[in-house]
């Protein structure tokens, strides 16, 4: 067993890096899943993003990285990177749309997935389908979850000025909510997940929903900058 596992590891490595670095994420059972998340599914419809194939792909590539906030990994996070939109139908009715993303973990790739609704692209639910982590249990917990619902990505880009200016302020919605029990050891991968569900939501802005939320964060990075006495971020 060893042997085959060395002989993997050596394959894999002998492959090109652009093979290794175009890790998607794609939900193991679509039916079973956005039924669960959407329990009025009657049919669903599966849809490649990709952002080397789109003409505006560079521009999303690096507002991509600008509105993380953090550096883009070089395995998961690349310019290559192909996502996945499921789009979920009560008949003829579109009633939601469903993405994932890989995420970096002390542990391992995480996997996150969100439940957005149409008009604001608010988060319905959110779910685990992948992590290993000391802090798995409570970052699966239901109730934990659920304290994100009727967010919408204005809401994080919101949490960006006020982490700064007001971290006491009732208008934080992010901030209010209080970080689980994790232990030192699950602090990276809590706030690799809140990374993952941010990553959704800024991809699905860019896909389904024309950049609605996009204006928050220029306000945002404007505010900021003037706080701070710098000239404009972009």
């Amino acid at each position: 067993m060893k042997q085959l596992i060395a002989l993997a590891l050596a394959l894999l490595l002998l492959m090109p890096t652009d093979v290794l670095a175009a890790i998607g994420c794609t939900l193991s059972n679509p039916a079973q899943d956005l039924k669960y998340l959407f329990p009025d599914m009657t049919t669903y419809k599966e849809e490649a993003r990709e952002l080397d194939k789109m003409k505006n792909g560079p521009e999303f590539f690096k507002n991509l990285r600008a509105r993380l906030g953090t550096d883009l990994d070089p395995v998961y996070e690349t310019y290559e990177t192909p996502y996945t939109v499921y789009s979920v139908f009560k008949g003829s009715s579109l009633i939601g749309v469903v993405h994932g993303v890989n995420v970096p973990g002390k542990g391992g790739v995480i996997q996150v997935f969100i439940a957005a609704g149409l008009e604001n692209g608010e988060i319905k639910n959110f779910f685990f389908q992948r992590i290993e982590s000391p802090a798995a249990k409570v970052l699966k917990n239901k109730e934990f979850r659920a304290r994100f619902n009727g967010l919408t990505l204005a809401d994080f880009y919101k949490h960006d000025y006020f982490a700064v200016a007001e971290p006491t302020s009732d208008k934080d919605k992010v901030g209010r909510i209080a970080a689980p029990d994790v232990g030192e050891s699950g602090r990276q991968d809590y706030q690799a997940s809140l990374r993952g569900i941010r990553k959704n939501l800024v991809l699905l802005d860019m896909f389904i929903y024309g950049l609605k939320d996009d204006p928050y964060y220029l306000r945002s990075q404007e505010a900021l900058a003037k706080l701070k006495g710098k000239p404009k971020s972009e």
